[in-house]
């Protein structure tokens, strides 16, 4: 009798074995490859880098946990022409439609955190804004249990105020005030309406009253001070209150009364932190830390500070730049240190509001958010409105990407930004998509509207501008 196996029998037990090897291997590097995976998401946690990804075991938290995590597309008709990747951040993805869902939410769970806002207690969140952030806000405080006022210019685009109402927020429009007005800090504007529509809300009758009526001197019963900024917040009380509160009893009767809560996205601390612990760890992680450069747009300037300050945190040597239409002063503050435009010398002024159709970015103060932002900024682009409306035009055209006006205008300074330090190389420079162009029909998308204020509608002006000449289109749907 022998003691070793037959040649099948040997051969059985070999390919076993190997099979054994084979499958411990794949095991092993399997479990290796989970566990990374879970280290880089406990990693990445912290900073809100959380993978882009659809994961059939989440589900997400109402209208809140939409928000965010927007991907980061290319533009390929400027890219290929440019030789470099211009990359947009489809913040118009956001349920509330803008890049502002960022900043409403921070603003409000801040001011939860900080015992300033309780919900379903009949509170009513206060903002003067040309629509995005006021439609952020009132998507949100409708899913949080908030009422919203929405103080807006009487010449923005009709389709925002629409929007606003069909959220149930309660709308007033007012005159609005140039730009290049000298006077625009002292003057009845929306942004000064809204801080006293605040500070005097209480749940009678005073919340209805005309505007004119309000008073800064008035009496402001339990006025509390956000820790981040001037923003302020009334309870309503039915009697004057105490300095000292008398009972722990009594501060939490207070806590169930209405409250009046101006947002303050300009000087709010909330909106920078938006942009540094959301917007900016979310371009890093998608672009693995390959970025050259950022161009943004600054209205309340949270995001080119936060998303600025944290790129330049991870990598010293992005370029930070924004885009600055006409009207606005930050060109010449981040050129010259004065804030200021060439039309306040002029002494002319074109119309109301913010000097361009380009709406939402653009202003002549120094904010708290603008501030944080100037020791980022290496460079600022002027934007004419007649580039702006040329690229939004050009880029639907070759890219079908249907973009609002600060898109447009922040991807003209993309394509200045690369032509003046002469990249051709691939280099990446992310920039942000702030909204589509469905907010713009009756303004920016409305070429008779544009030939009637003098703006001519002219994709040349774009192709002008690139270093390499598009071929000929056959036909493009005029929108």
């Amino acid at each position: 009798m022998s003691w070793f196996p037959s040649p099948t029998t040997a051969r059985s037990i070999f390919y076993g074995v190997l099979i054994g090897c084979a499958l411990s291997m794949t095991g092993a590097s399997l479990l290796r490859y989970h566990r990374g995976r879970q280290q880089s998401e406990v990693e990445f946690g912290d900073a809100g880098m959380r993978p882009i990804e659809i994961r059939s075991d989440e589900i997400l938290d109402g209208v809140t946990g939409l928000i965010g995590n927007t991907p980061l597309v290319r533009i390929n008709s400027l890219s290929d022409a440019l030789g470099v990747e211009i990359l947009g951040k489809a913040e118009y993805m956001n349920p509330g439609g803008s890049v502002k869902d960022r900043v409403a939410l921070r603003m409000i769970e801040d001011a939860e955190q900080q015992g300033l806002l309780y919900p379903y207690t009949g509170s009513r969140i206060f903002e003067g804004t040309v629509g995005s952030t006021g439609i952020s806000l009132a998507t949100i405080a409708r899913a949080k249990g908030y009422d919203t006022t929405i103080i807006m210019p009487d010449d923005v685009a009709t389709e925002k105020v629409k929007a606003l109402e069909a959220l149930g927020a309660e709308v007033q429009r007012v005159r609005p005030a140039s730009i290049v007005d000298k006077k625009q800090v002292r003057c009845l504007s929306s942004y000064n309406l809204a801080r006293e529509r605040a500070l005097h809300f209480t749940n009678t009758a005073s919340d209805k009253l005309p505007l004119k009526s309000l008073s800064s001197n008035h009496a402001h019963p339990h006025a509390l001070k956000h820790t981040n900024s001037s923003v302020v917040v009334t309870t309503a009380t039915p009697h004057e209150s105490k300095d000292v509160k008398e009972s722990l009893e009594e501060e939490e009767e207070l806590q169930h009364k209405p409250r009046g809560f101006f947002a303050d996205q300009f000087e709010n601390r909330s909106n920078f932190d938006a942009h540094f612990s959301g917007t900016g760890p979310e371009i890093w992680r998608q672009t693995n830390g390959n970025v050259h450069a950022f161009v943004a747009g600054a209205g309340t300037g949270g995001t080119v500070a936060g998303t600025g300050q944290f790129l330049k945190s991870m990598d010293d040597d992005v370029v930070v730049a924004i885009a600055d239409p006409d009207g606005s002063g930050l060109y010449n503050k981040v050129k010259h240190g004065v804030m200021y435009d060439r039309r306040e010398s002029e002494g002319r002024k074109r119309r109301h509001q913010v000097d361009t159709v380009v709406e939402g970015i653009g202003i002549n103060r120094l904010t708290v958010n603008i501030s944080l932002a100037l020791s980022v900024i290496d460079d600022a682009f002027r934007v004419t409105d007649a580039e702006a409306v040329s690229m939004s035009r050009f880029i639907v055209q070759r890219d079908g990407l249907f973009l609002g006006s600060s898109s447009a205008c922040n991807l003209v300074a993309c394509v200045r930004l690369v032509q003046k330090l002469g990249w051709a190389a691939g280099e990446r420079v992310v920039t942000i998509l702030c909204d589509s162009g469905s907010r713009h029909y009756s303004k920016f998308w409305n070429d008779e509207y544009l030939v009637k204020a003098g703006i001519p509608v002219d994709t040349g002006i774009v192709q002008d501008m690139l270093t390499r000449p598009f071929p000929p289109m056959s036909s493009i749907t005029k929108i």
